[in-house]
C-alpha cells in the first residue's frame, strides 16, 4: 500500500462578505504574509480553495495564470470550492489568482498572490530501442495523430463536478517519483515526464481514481493501451501502458471501479502504470490529488 504524507489545512478570515479556506499539498501560508494574502506552491502542485459568499451569487469563477478556475457548490450553505493546479513547467514567480463573485447588481473580486516555487525534478537517463526514440516517418505520422486525439479529449469541458470525495491511488505498487523528471533517452534530452510511474505486477487491477466518464480508450505508440477519465470541470486522469482496458468509451465509472490491468505496452521498460492528471491546462502530480482532504 502506498503511504501518503499527512496534509495541512490552512484557514484565514477575509474582511469582506466572503471568506476562504485553502487546503493544499505543498502549499504554505505564513503569518507574516497574512495581511497580504500570499501563498507559496511548488510546480506540479494542486490546492483546494473554498469561498463562502453571502446571498445568491449568479456565478463564482476564478482565473490563475490565465487559466480557468471553475468553482462548484460544495453542498454547504453558501460555500463554493475549486481545484487549482500549478503546471509543472510554470515559471517560479508570484502570480495573482483572481476569484470573482458575481451578483445580479454587481461583482466582488478578491486577489490572492500565489508564489510558485521551483520543484527539484530529477534527471533520468534511459536506454531504449532506437525505433522507440527515433521513430520512422510512418510511426511519426501515427504519433502526431494520437497526440491530436489526446489534445482534443483534454480540451473538452464537462460543466459539472463528477466526483464527490477524495481521489485514490489506482494501483498498489511502488511509486518511482518520476513526475516532472527530465528524461535523457539514448543520450538525447526529451520532454519532462508528465505523470507518475507506479511499478506493479503484470495484470494487477487498475482502478478509477474517482467517479467520471471514460473519454478515451486507445492503443498508442508511446503510451500503449490507454484510458482517460473525465472527472468534470476540466479535470482528467490518465492511465497508460495497460495490458488490458476493461471499460469502453463513454461509460460512467465509479471511484474504485477496475478499468484495466497493469501492463508494459507502448514505450515501457517493464510492468508499471503511468498515472497522470490534467487540470484546466495544468499538468499536475496525480499524487497531489490523492493527498487533498476532499472528504471533509
Amino acid at each position: 500500500m502506498i503511504r501518503l504524507p499527512r496534509h495541512r489545512v490552512i484557514s484565514f478570515l477575509i474582511p469582506t462578505s466572503f471568506w476562504c479556506v485553502l487546503a493544499a499539498i505543498g502549499v504554505s501560508y505564513s503569518a507574516q504574509a497574512a495581511a497580504e494574502k500570499v501563498f507559496t506552491a511548488k510546480q506540479g502542485g494542486v490546492f483546494y480553495l473554498t469561498v463562502v459568499a453571502e446571498g445568491n451569487p449568479a456565478s463564482v469563477q476564478g482565473r490563475f495564470h490565465d487559466r480557468l478556475v471553475p468553482f462548484f457548490k460544495t453542498g454547504r450553505a453558501g460555500e463554493y470550492g475549486a481545484l487549482v493546479g500549478i503546471d509543472m513547467a510554470d515559471d517560479p514567480a508570484a502570480v495573482d489568482l483572481k476569484a470573482a463573485i458575481t451578483y445580479p447588481d454587481g461583482r466582488q473580486e478578491r486577489i490572492y498572490r500565489v508564489v510558485v516555487q521551483a520543484e527539484e525534478f530529477r534527471v533520468q537517463s534511459m536506454t531504449l530501442p532506437k525505433e522507440q526514440v527515433e521513430p520512422d516517418a510512418a510511426a511519426l505520422k501515427r504519433i502526431n495523430l494520437e497526440k491530436e486525439k489526446v489534445q482534443t479529449v483534454l480540451a473538452g469541458f464537462t460543466p459539472e463536478r463528477l466526483w464527490s470525495t477524495g481521489f485514490l491511488v489506482p494501483v498498489e505498487g511502488t511509486a518511482t517519483g518520476a513526475f516532472g523528471s527530465k528524461r535523457i533517452l539514448n543520450g538525447q534530452p526529451r520532454n519532462q515526464h508528465s505523470g507518475e510511474d507506479i511499478s506493479a505486477p503484470l495484470g494487477a487491477p487498475v482502478k478509477a481514481a474517482n467517479d467520471g466518464i471514460v473519454r478515451m480508450v486507445d492503443d498508442q505508440f508511446f503510451s500503449g493501451v490507454s484510458v482517460i477519465l473525465d472527472h468534470g470541470l476540466g479535470l482528467f486522469t490518465m492511465y497508460f501502458h495497460l495490458d488490458t482496458a476493461t471499460v469502453k468509451h463513454g461509460a460512467r465509472v465509479n471511484r474504485g471501479d477496475v478499468i484495466g490491468t497493469v501492463g508494459q505496452s507502448g514505450r515501457a521498460t517493464g510492468p508499471h502504470l503511468h498515472w497522470a492528471a490534467w487540470l484546466n491546462g495544468s499538468r499536475v502530480n496525480p499524487f497531489a490529488l490523492a493527498k487533498l482532504p476532499l472528504d471533509r
